[in-house]
């Protein structure tokens, strides 16, 4: 059994070093994508403050679809090059979005969400899809989350090869 920490961890680098521990563990010897997809979603959305959606979109057909995640019901396909996921994705870059009401094609699945930060998941230079979370914050995201959340990618990838 696994245990989801409930006690606050103020600081953000001592939060993510608990968050990367557990989601090592939850993996550890699992190859499954979607399995390992899905308890890193549980994880992040139970484990990260202020956060209302995370999960994931998985590249099918030059488009992605909705992967494993924690939230309310979201899109199902987004367009490459479309929202931020559609936009990170495209691009192959992390992105950060402050206030997502200013980004050109914002979808929105859930209209408490302010802020996104959206990951591409990478593996030799294929991409397979994003990591996405959304926050009823604004300018929820910084660049510690950002390099951890891709660090978290990183590992997610590795574990799936």
């Amino acid at each position: 059994m696994f245990h989801i920490t409930d006690e606050a961890i103020d600081d953000p680098v001592k939060r993510y070093d608990a968050i990367v521990s557990l989601i090592d563990a939850v993996t550890s010897g699992e190859r499954d994508l979607i399995a390992n997809l899905a308890n890193a979603a549980s994880v992040l959305f139970h484990m990260l403050p202020d956060v209302n959606w995370a999960g994931f979109y998985l590249l099918r057909d030059s488009e992605l679809v909705l992967g494993p995640f924690h939230g309310k019901p979201a899109c199902v396909r987004i367009a490459m090059g479309r929202g931020v996921c559609g936009t990170s994705a495209e691009q192959k870059q992390t992105l950060v979005v402050p206030n997502v009401h200013e980004f050109p094609g914002h979808i929105a699945c859930d209209a408490a969400s302010a802020s996104e930060i959206v990951i591409p998941m990478i593996v030799a230079d294929r991409l397979i899809g994003v990591l996405d979370i959304d926050s009823p914050v604004a300018g929820r995201f910084s660049d510690v989350d950002r390099l951890h959340l891709e660090s978290i990618v990183e590992l997610l990838m590795s574990r799936c090869r």
